[in-house]
């Protein structure tokens, strides 16, 4: 509870102070008052209508920068490490580009439509997604992808059973933090040029000096970004709940020496047929060192 101690002090006071007319209750006027006009809003139906449109427009975004990319990031951070190096920069500029300064740009090509608001928070989405997907693919234990070959596993099945599972805390992450910029960025997209959303209601309230309409869309956006933040926290915590038991029960195995795995292990051959490992010239035989590959470790692998 402590966490939210700041917040209730926070909403006693402005209670408090615009009661006591410490401040103007015209420009700051109660929050009983403010949620209030909330309920009225959603009671007319107004508020659900902006809320749907905002949510559609902000959800679609953030679902195709999620769907281009972690398949992306994951494939840049396996297969494709020399191409990862050689976009580093390109990326890294990209991806400090300011979006404001795009929506003009999209507008002129896309109308203003929902096209451009939606383009705008896939391109803000994008490049949280896609950094914590190859930090995450690219950090996988190569030993548990040495074990998954030697299960069989091909491509797709390394991706699905091994990377991502493994690097699921750094994926999530990333999610978790394109998902509140796409509130974030469609608030202010829908300012600039909407007829419908949250953030073309804050707008217009102020424009027309409804106070209370104001700080109403202002307070739903604010409910909102929470709610949607604390509904994929705790889906991301399942997630790596469930994907914890298969990557340490994996970890266990591609980490154990022989000696230490029972004879029904997985990996570990019948007494009579282990033969040691052949010697190279590397110094990969029994007893050398893993030396980390130089390029895409599943393909070193």
């Amino acid at each position: 509870m402590r966490k939210y101690a700041c917040v209730l002090a926070f909403v006693a006071a402005w209670e408090l102070m615009s009661r006591a007319r410490l401040i103007n209750p015209v420009f700051f006027p109660p929050f009983t008052t403010v949620m209030e006009t909330v309920w009225r809003m959603t009671l007319q139906g107004v508020m659900l209508l902006h809320v749907k449109v905002s949510l559609t427009r902000a959800l679609s975004g953030f679902a195709l920068a999620a769907a281009v990319g972690v398949p992306a990031g994951f494939l840049l951070g396996t297969w494709y490490g020399g191409l990862r190096r050689q976009l580093d920069i390109p990326f890294e500029v990209l991806s400090q580009i300011n979006p404001f300064l795009l929506f003009h740009v999209l507008i002129l090509f896309m109308g203003i439509d929902e096209a451009p608001k939606i383009t705008i928070v896939f391109w803000t989405c994008l490049w949280p997604i896609l950094f914590s997907s190859m930090n995450g693919a690219s950090s996988v234990n190569p030993l548990l992808v040495k074990a998954g070959r030697a299960f069989g596993l091909g491509g797709a099945g390394l991706l699905v059973k091994i990377v991502a599972p493994a690097s699921s805390p750094l994926v999530l992450s990333g999610l978790r933090l394109a998902l509140g910029y796409s509130m974030f960025m469609l608030i202010a997209a829908e300012m600039m040029g909407a007829s419908r959303g949250l953030g073309w209601l804050a707008l217009t309230s102020q424009e027309t000096f409804q106070v209370n309409r104001m700080y109403a869309s202002v307070v739903v956006i604010a409910f909102l970004g929470l709610a949607l933040d604390g509904a994929f926290w705790l889906a991301g915590r399942r997630v790596l709940e469930l994907s914890r038991e298969g990557y340490m029960n994996a970890a266990d195995w591609a980490g154990a020496p022989a000696a230490a795995l029972p004879a029904s292990a997985p990996g570990r051959s019948p007494p009579a047929a282990r033969r040691p490992p052949p010697r190279d010239g590397g110094g990969r035989g029994r007893g050398g060192p893993l030396k980390a590959p130089k390029e895409g470790w599943i393909a070193a692998i």
